[in-house]
């Protein structure tokens, strides 16, 4: 089996006015990624994204043009089952003989940031191929499964004081969450108002429901650990992205600080940023982005480094298709994963773009047994959607 045809395309879906929010990023008013396609001379075309921003936001012409003119011509002719070897050979470029002959790796120059994005999404791809050609599952090439379902949090949380506690409960009704995630940091002003929000989320939805608090990495050191100062009280579950992820040494101030878990990594590119979260002590819950932090073979990496050293793995889930399937495979065969972030605010790029449904029931999301990634994208709505830069 051999790749005939690369192709990334930047996607961009309206989200309609009313179904809108307004965070530290800005008024979100459409939901852009990069989508890769991959396809092969055995007749099966895999599918995966790679992501330049976190959540809904970004240009994605830069990556797009990385895939189609740099990357993609390295892989026609290729066989796509090798997906270690693509990786690295993608990652070190012209230095990749000198990987092979001296067993440590040697990335070029500039190998992070949108180059990573790039990967990541080619190697979603090459995994999702992997599978529909043994007809098994992600999750099997991955080692199995520990179990059928895996419960998952709400993820949105942007309403004011006296609007939050509503809005988190009608996530918790439409689901039976029992955990839910707001954001916290810039968009507030003031630590203080932050923490009034959470203090009004906590007095609507009780003791029994988890809540996450992110920040984005919006707060400085010190608003941080007044912020979760403030918030001592509320039983919060995990505090995410506190502080700027460049700011490590800040990261392990306030987990130091502050009794509340410490989330982060959504912002990293591959497993040596999770390596220096680790080692400097910064978080008790690790969260890679696949389509960021190099897919689902940098993924497994990170995972395997959550387990050796007691951490939680609990992936960046806000995203496309490609990249929450990847994640949910990924959660599903390890055993340091313990629950998946599932968007309450408009997400078209997982629910418009892919004929199945994703359903959540009791607040629980079944694992795909579909062969490859399980899921059918709908390229009709990616053409009528797909932004020619």
């Amino acid at each position: 089996m051999r790749i005939t045809h690369v192709e990334a395309t930047w996607v961009r879906i309206p989200i309609e006015e009313k179904r809108q929010h307004k965070s530290d990023f800005g008024q979100i008013k459409t939901f852009d990624s990069a989508l890769v396609r991959i396809e092969t001379d055995a007749g099966i075309t895999g599918w995966g994204e790679g992501k330049n921003a976190a959540g809904s936001s970004g240009e994605y012409a830069g990556i797009v043009a990385l895939i189609n003119k740099e990357l993609a011509p390295h892989l026609i002719g290729r066989d796509p089952r090798d997906i270690g070897t693509i990786w690295e050979s993608l990652y070190s470029g012209v230095r990749y003989h000198h990987v092979v002959a001296r067993g440590h790796v040697m990335p070029e120059l500039s190998r992070r940031g949108l180059t990573v994005a790039a990967i990541s999404g080619i190697d979603i791809a090459l995994w999702d191929i992997l599978g529909k050609a043994l007809d098994v599952p992600v999750w099997r090439l991955l080692g199995g499964k520990k179990a059928d379902r895996l419960p998952a949090y709400a993820s949105g949380g942007w309403a004011p004081a006296d609007k939050i506690g509503e809005q988190l409960r009608s996530y918790v009704d439409a689901g039976g969450f029992k955990a839910v995630k707001m954001r916290v940091g810039a968009m507030d002003g003031a630590a203080r108002v932050s923490a009034e929000r959470v203090k009004a989320a906590r007095a609507a939805l009780g003791p029994q429901i988890d809540i996450m608090v992110d920040a984005h990495g919006t707060f400085t050191v010190g608003e941080a650990k007044r912020f979760a100062h403030l918030v001592r009280d509320c039983d919060l579950a995990w505090f995410e992205e506190p502080v700027t992820c460049e700011d490590k040494a800040g990261i392990a101030e306030l987990r130091a600080a502050t009794s509340i878990p410490i989330a982060c990594g959504e912002s990293e590119f591959t497993r040596y940023d999770f390596r220096d979260l680790i080692t400097g002590r910064c978080c008790d819950i690790l969260q890679p982005d696949l389509a960021t932090c190099g897919g689902i073979s940098e993924g497994r990496h990170i995972a395997t480094l959550a387990s050796t050293f007691n951490l939680r793995l609990a992936p960046h889930l806000w995203a496309g298709a490609p990249a929450f399937f990847a994640g949910m495979h990924l959660c599903a065969a390890s055993h340091a994963s313990f629950i998946l972030e599932y968007s309450l605010g408009a997400n078209p790029m997982l629910h418009d773009i892919i004929e199945e449904k994703i359903r959540v029931e009791d607040g629980m999301i079944a694992i795909s047994d579909r062969p490859g990634l399980g899921f059918t994208i709908r390229q009709d709505v990616v053409a009528r959607h797909a932004v020619r830069p």
